[in-house]
């Protein structure tokens, strides 16, 4: 009698050690699925923030380029009298719309050189390098064109309103086209930098979701 009960606690103590085996094999491909769907959850997050990335570049090299094509080609003469005398306003007679042409139109070269970058975070989702490196650069165009753009805005303040102070005039009055010209570049300057401040965001929370 003890034999049978010692031989029917065996068998049964090895269906449930087979019981328990089956069970762990069968858990670790569903482990292995959830860390699978997982990883790729990220990495599709992390591949729509790099496309997102890449459109921004675009809006940033149309701005950009629009600022220093319209800064660029800015000019207005204001007839006096006769045409031998002439009053001439340019763009290159102010230091700080020269500034402003050359910081825009390294800013628009920049985005060109970008773009190829910006595809490859788009292709590798996890590659920290690029990110890096574009995080590094977008933070000095930040600077750039805010600068050139704080410098025109100064020139173009003056030139709407003048200061009596420094006997300023204001010439707006008279280069009227000039002035709207100046202004809409100056405000595409400013699209541009702000642009460029929400690519060094995005680029900082991608990094610190990668670590």
């Amino acid at each position: 009698m003890d034999s049978k009960s010692t031989s029917y606690e065996t068998a049964i103590n090895m269906s449930e050690t087979e019981s328990i085996k089956q069970k762990s094999s069968s858990a670790a491909p569903i482990i292995a699925t959830t860390k699978t769907i997982s990883h790729n959850q990220k990495g599709g997050w992390r591949r729509g923030v790099s496309i997102f990335d890449f459109i921004l570049r675009l809006c940033a090299l149309v701005t950009t380029l629009a600022a220093a094509t319209t800064m660029g080609t800015t000019e207005e003469t204001l007839p006096l009298f006769t045409q031998f005398f002439q009053f001439q306003a340019s763009y290159d007679d102010l230091p700080a719309f020269s500034y402003f042409v050359v910081a825009n139109a390294i800013a628009s070269a920049y985005v060109v050189l970008s773009l190829p970058f910006s595809i490859v975070c788009i292709v590798r989702p996890h590659l920290v390098g690029a990110k890096l490196v574009l995080l590094i650069l977008d933070t000095v165009m930040v600077a750039f064109t805010t600068a050139a753009a704080a410098a025109a805005t100064a020139i173009v303040y003056l030139a709407h309103n003048g200061n009596s102070t420094t006997q300023w005039v204001a010439i707006c009055q008279q280069f009227g086209d000039f002035c709207q010209r100046v202004s809409g570049a100056v405000v595409a300057s400013f699209i541009a930098a702000f642009i460029f401040i929400i690519l060094v965001v995005f680029s900082a929370v991608t990094l610190r979701r990668h670590n």
